[in-house]
């Protein structure tokens, strides 16, 4: 195909990607540019791999019909539902790839950054199963809201970090990382959780989460006979669930590409991570893309009631294909998250993330047709954000008082 949003010229989409790294680490990101291709396509890694998606993680994971919601939304919405999958979340396709991958190259420590705590459980199953050492790099504040998620990554022999630079979330939590790559670069393994860092990153995470439309392909013929969708719906922070989603469909015109980032307060407000609303070209973390800088350059603290969405940047893969008009992007703020949350479990029963809520708010902003194919992606279960979900207090049709 000579043009296509998923594949990265000399390690570009567009203007945006590439490689920054500090020179200390150029042979570890050189290494990995040259073997990850090799590795990933070889027959046995493909074998290994596709053997602990289906008996580990789970996989298919389900398409749903949610018919309730497709009656208020007035379409045919489907749920794709990697909240079912081992750990809780999208993250564990891409964590073991990517412990897969280091141990052929002979990587014996593994690292990885965390916020809201899924990528860092994830890997850190993998690292358990596998028998790797495991060190997961999280923000003092994201620690305190997420701490069940801080208990399993502790049960499972990762050593959690608490990360206090900044305002201890995200962002800062990535900094820590790479700030200790740089100080073991010979026997360690950087396992990035999202479609962000420097090249291969983008392209490598994309590849191992595009399990999930891979299998919607074949998922939508039975259940519509046709294998795309009208619309794909994903929520984004750096992108990996959304390039998951749309991974199979991104040159394919007949499907429409919506995706929700987190507004916070309001992408006007000055607390929001709504960052390819607000966002303009910069370098973060190894890669250019668009980032919340100040006119100097200075990095801006993101802002989100969902610690999986609060980072300031977002992948260079989706920045190209936001830039270039072939993706929608909302930006959902923390109420509206939070209320179209309640909405999917008084409907269908099944509570999602708060990073997935901000995908189900995006119905309400949306117009369909009573025949169109809708698929939203449930990029993990909301059992770690309950304390958050009961603090906005937005239990308005409670029969507590009933009871007696």
């Amino acid at each position: 195909m000579e043009h296509s949003y998923l594949m990265p010229q000399k390690g570009f989409y567009g203007e945006f990607g590439g490689a920054y790294v500090p020179e200390i680490l150029h042979k570890c990101v050189h290494d990995l540019q040259e073997t990850y291709l090799p590795i990933i396509g070889s027959e046995s890694f493909r074998r290994e791999y596709r053997g602990l998606l289906k008996d580990y993680v789970g996989r298919p994971s389900p398409l749903y019909f949610a018919r309730r919601m497709s009656e208020k939304y007035g379409c045919r919405l489907y749920l794709k539902r990697e909240d079912l999958n081992h750990t809780g979340a999208h993250k564990i396709n891409n964590a073991i790839g990517q412990a897969l991958l280091a141990r052929r190259m002979g990587k014996s420590h593994v690292i990885a950054e965390t916020g809201a705590g899924q990528h860092g459980v994830a890997t850190a199953t993998a690292c358990a199963l596998l028998g790797m050492d495991c060190k997961v790099f999280m923000g003092k504040t994201d620690m305190d809201r997420q701490r069940s998620n801080v208990e399993r990554m502790r049960m499972l022999g990762a050593e959690v970090c608490p990360v206090t630079t900044g305002n201890m979330t995200l962002s800062d939590a990535c900094s820590a990382a790479i700030r200790y790559w740089c100080s073991h670069p010979s026997d360690t393994y950087y396992v990035v959780g999202s479609t962000m860092g420097p090249h291969p990153y983008p392209d490598l995470v994309a590849r191992m989460q595009s399990v999930i439309s891979e299998e919607l392909k074949w998922q939508l013929v039975e259940k519509t006979g046709r294998d795309y969708p009208d619309c794909l719906i994903a929520c984004i922070g750096g992108g990996s669930n959304a390039a998951g989603t749309i991974y199979h469909y991104a040159d394919n015109d007949r499907v429409r590409i919506v995706l929700a980032e987190a507004g916070g307060r309001g992408v006007n407000s000055g607390h929001t991570a709504a960052t390819l609303h607000c966002g303009s070209v910069g370098i973060l973390h190894g890669a250019r893309m668009l980032v919340m800088q100040t006119p100097d350059g200075q990095i801006e603290e993101a802002f989100s009631v969902s610690a999986g969405l609060d980072y300031p940047g977002v992948g260079p893969m989706h920045c190209n294909m936001a830039a270039k008009g072939r993706s929608e992007v909302l930006a959902i703020n923390d109420d509206e998250a939070i209320r179209a949350g309640y909405e999917l479990t008084r409907l269908e029963g099944i509570i999602p993330a708060i990073e997935s809520a901000h995908a189900l708010a995006a119905l309400n902003k949306l117009k369909f047709g009573a025949d169109d194919i809708v698929v939203l992606t449930l990029s993990g279960r909301g059992g770690k954000d309950v304390e958050t979900y009961l603090d906005f207090n937005l239990y308005v049709d409670g029969h507590d008082d009933d009871c007696e």
